[in-house]
């Protein structure tokens, strides 16, 4: 029997209309309207489109969207100036840097500025530790999309064993510090896994996965994941965007392995939105946060 697959666009649609309705309550009880500032350098077409896409999703819930578009020869000092003015403008609750940026500018040097109150990707420094420790101010919003597939679909993880294919400041190492901890935003039944995180340089790989019941492919590698590498029945989570002469695929080679697993994420319309539902998510909770800092 073929896998059930997991309906990504579904469930981040839901997500959006809770969001939406917390949204007009913030706004209606605090007279401020939470706001996403987006920084785009260059005109790389995916990042266009992706920043396009934000930019609906925060119309459909009625989150402002700001967007600063700088040419590809901005310099790094340039960009941190931007992000700065952003950081002191209080009128801005989340900011956005989308990726990639130009080689000119290191990733590192951008968020090292970034106001860790407004980082509502969870990628500055602060943000990654505060994960680790247990106590977290914004989750990284793959991740946390995951989780809350997991959830919504009633996956169990506590106390199963998953299998993370990937090691990214993204996606793999944020996740295995999530479905590790004792409690999560979906309660604990979200949380307390045993995770084993693999990478390109382990050895029988498919040996490794073949022990999860749940297997989450986040390496960028197009048909990575065999049936082979599946256990009977497991749940598979493809994190994979790979642009391909076939069109967008993920990390699962997907027809043989929807033959094996008990659940799948398709590519597109898995994780994807999900992981842009969550960035609404964490764009209210800085709002929130900041609010109630003013208040005190």
């Amino acid at each position: 029997m073929a896998a059930q697959l997991l309906d990504g666009k579904k469930i981040a649609a839901q997500i959006r209309a809770e969001i939406r309705e917390e949204v007009a309550q913030f706004v209606g009880r605090h007279d401020v309207v939470p706001c996403l500032a987006a920084v785009l350098v260059g005109d790389d077409p995916a990042s266009g489109v992706y920043v396009r896409n934000k930019q609906r999703d925060c119309r459909q819930v009625g989150i402002e969207s700001r967007l600063e578009h700088l040419p590809a020869d901005t310099s790094a000092p340039q960009l941190c100036s931007v992000v700065a003015s952003m950081n002191g403008d209080p009128s801005v609750h989340g900011i956005l840097v989308q990726l990639p940026l130009p080689a000119q500018i290191a990733p590192a040097s951008v968020l090292d500025v970034l106001d860790p109150r407004k980082d509502v990707d969870a990628f500055h420094p602060e943000n990654m530790g505060r994960i680790a420790e247990g106590r977290p101010r914004f989750l990284p919003c793959t991740p946390h999309g995951i989780q809350q597939l997991l959830h919504r679909c009633d996956i169990p993880v506590a106390g199963r064993h998953v299998v993370i294919v990937g090691r990214s400041q993204i996606v793999g190492k944020p996740l295995a510090l999530m479905l590790l901890a004792r409690d999560s935003t979906c309660g604990p039944q979200v949380a307390n896994a045993t995770v084993t995180v693999c990478h390109s340089r382990t050895p029988q790989l498919a040996m490794m996965t073949r022990q999860a019941d749940i297997l989450v492919a986040a390496v960028g590698r197009a048909g990575l994941i065999t049936a082979e590498m599946v256990r009977p029945g497991a749940t598979v989570v493809d994190v994979g965007i790979n642009r391909t002469d076939a069109g967008l695929v993920g990390d699962v080679d997907f027809e043989a392995v929807r033959q094996v697993a008990g659940y799948l994420t398709p590519v597109p319309g898995g994780v994807g939105p999900l992981t842009r539902a969550m960035l609404l998510y964490n764009t209210l909770t800085a709002a929130r946060a900041q609010v109630a800092e003013k208040i005190r």
